[in-house]
């Protein structure tokens, strides 16, 4: 956003050739005199193309693409087939790698939901604004908590270059009204604002519903059936977060009684806007909370899976075949809409998995959801446009969510976006390598704290000294490693090179010293 107050007049959410309408109504109401219309008609029939078109196929002539964000919540690294999980079948999303570019080495901006999608949206590392930490339950409808005004949104920056622009699924960015998706540049919008919500409710009909306790009944341990459908578990030694509370379905502000299983909802309500506003360009961002607990898996996609004898391990194996099926149908959509050659699809996941929660694999990298080790900011990521990008390659290069927004304002012509962290990665894609040197890529929240340089990365996990008191300040540890030699994090170079050690320190601080203290 490009002023400072949240509260401002918003253009109308229709592109304009719609909202011309009634204008045009009007126009046909004071025709000139009708015996002019056969000199008209007779002029028009002249101008005609002699080919014909075809009615299926909307002009591609001078279009700039239609860009469609998938975003998967707490997908592990190492989950999808094309990323090598021979286990869970992912036809709909293997097929995008395999007719695009598959990236190996991009990263998101935090470790966790809200800060992450901060920094895709802003084309900025969060902490530049203050955006440092992730939150949760009732903290997302506290005064302040939520993406600040001054910042351009992805939405806004292709709202100013004429998308329709929509937003389905999650948002996870404020919960209150000045920070709602439509005064942040999305037209549409149809979902949640909190980091959570599930996916059938109760009395969970269909679905097999696993959820967390910290105290099973009985003085039980393990899992508590309490039907054949419903169970609970003490795996994690906390309660399921009360996802719903406060945190209805929305259609724009008005709360909705969703039937459908919500991956289908989100589905179902992106194919409808495509059907839509196939005629103007449009920014589409399918904002997906699987495969985000709480763990549901639909029963009928758990009988495809028996060969997942764990039944924690079934559930979220469902939950991730219909996400993938979600992908499938909204790619189709694209297709029958004659849209494919005009269309550019994203996938990413907003961070890594959470392993002990979901069973989401990080495979072959370390840590996870949470962690500034690579299984916790290194994230599975496709790009795929037909005839525009190579099919069935590989993007080596690293590369990140702050790329994002420069790459799509080169694509649609705009000017480059303001104070980004990001560059235009679009050479890469094709294949030719970065055309500029890569900037390095920042983390901070809290305790934790990362920089990626080239190959090398240093890694900040502060602890505590043993027997410290609580005032004091916890003792920095920074660990590095040689990423190309050692993707997954086994072997700590400080002591054999501490003058790289050094080098990579003074790049973090002097970033860090831009940075803003956190917002909330």
């Amino acid at each position: 956003m490009n002023n400072n107050s949240p509260r401002r007049a918003r253009s109308s959410p229709l592109p304009a050739a719609h909202r011309s309408g009634a204008n045009l109504i009007g126009c046909q109401a004071r025709l000139p005199n009708t015996r002019l219309l056969p000199i008209v008609l007779l002029a028009l029939l002249v101008c005609l193309p002699s080919t014909p078109t075809r009615s299926a196929e909307v002009s591609t002539s001078a279009r700039s693409p239609n860009i469609v964000l998938f975003i998967a919540d707490d997908l592990g690294y190492g989950e999808l087939g094309c990323q090598g999980n021979a286990q869970i079948p992912t036809p709909f999303i293997d097929q995008l790698a395999a007719s695009g570019v598959r990236c190996t080495q991009f990263y998101v901006t935090a470790p966790n939901c809200s800060p992450s999608r901060a920094g895709l949206l802003t084309g900025r590392f969060p902490t530049r604004f203050g955006y440092e930490f992730n939150p949760i339950g009732a903290i997302n409808e506290e005064p302040g908590v939520g993406l600040p005004g001054e910042e351009t949104t992805m939405a806004e920056y292709l709202q100013g270059a004429g998308y329709t622009t929509a937003l389905i699924g999650k948002w996870h960015l404020g919960g209150t009204a000045p920070f709602h998706p439509q005064r942040q540049g999305f037209d549409l919008f149809y979902g949640f604002l909190h980091e959570g919500h599930y996916y059938c409710p109760p009395p969970y009909a269909g679905v097999t519903t696993m959820l967390r306790r910290r105290v099973l009944p009985d003085g039980k341990r393990g899992r508590y059936f309490i039907t054949r459908d419903l169970l609970y578990s003490d795996h994690m030694g906390h309660d399921e977060p009360d996802y719903d509370a406060d945190n209805p379905v929305l259609r724009s502000s008005q709360p909705v009684d969703e039937k459908d299983y919500l991956t289908d909802a989100i589905a179902r309500e992106s194919v409808a806007f495509i059907e839509r506003y196939r005629s103007v360009p449009f920014f589409l961002c399918v904002s997906f909370n699987a495969v985000h607990s709480p763990l549901q898996g639909k029963q009928e996609t758990m009988a495809r899976l028996e060969h997942i004898e764990d039944l924690h391990r079934r559930i979220f194996a469902a939950m991730l075949v219909d996400l993938d099926a979600a992908v499938g149908r909204i790619v189709q959509c694209i297709e029958d809409q004659g849209l494919r050659r005009d269309t550019l699809f994203i996938f990413l996941s907003d961070n890594g998995g959470p392993t002990a929660e979901l069973t989401s694999s990080n495979q072959p990298l370390r840590g996870g959801k949470g962690s500034m080790y690579e299984g916790g900011i290194r994230v599975p990521c496709i790009f795929n446009w037909h005839e525009q990008l190579p099919a069935g390659t590989v993007c080596t290069d690293v590369v990140g969510a702050v790329d994002i927004l420069p790459t799509l304002a080169r694509r649609v012509g705009g000017p480059p976006p303001r104070s980004s962290d990001g560059i235009d990665i679009w050479p890469a894609l094709l294949g030719q390598g970065l055309s500029s040197q890569r900037p390095p890529l920042y983390w901070r929240q809290g305790m934790r704290a990362a920089l990626r340089v080239g190959d090398w990365k240093i890694v900040l996990h502060r602890r505590r000294q043993r027997n410290a008191g609580p005032a004091e300040v916890p003792a920095e540890h920074w660990e590095l490693f040689h990423l190309a030699n050692d993707a997954a994090e086994q072997t700590d170079l400080a002591d054999e090179h501490p003058q790289q050690l050094q080098q990579l320190l003074g790049v973090w601080r002097a970033l860090d010293a831009e940075m803003q203290e956190p917002i909330f």
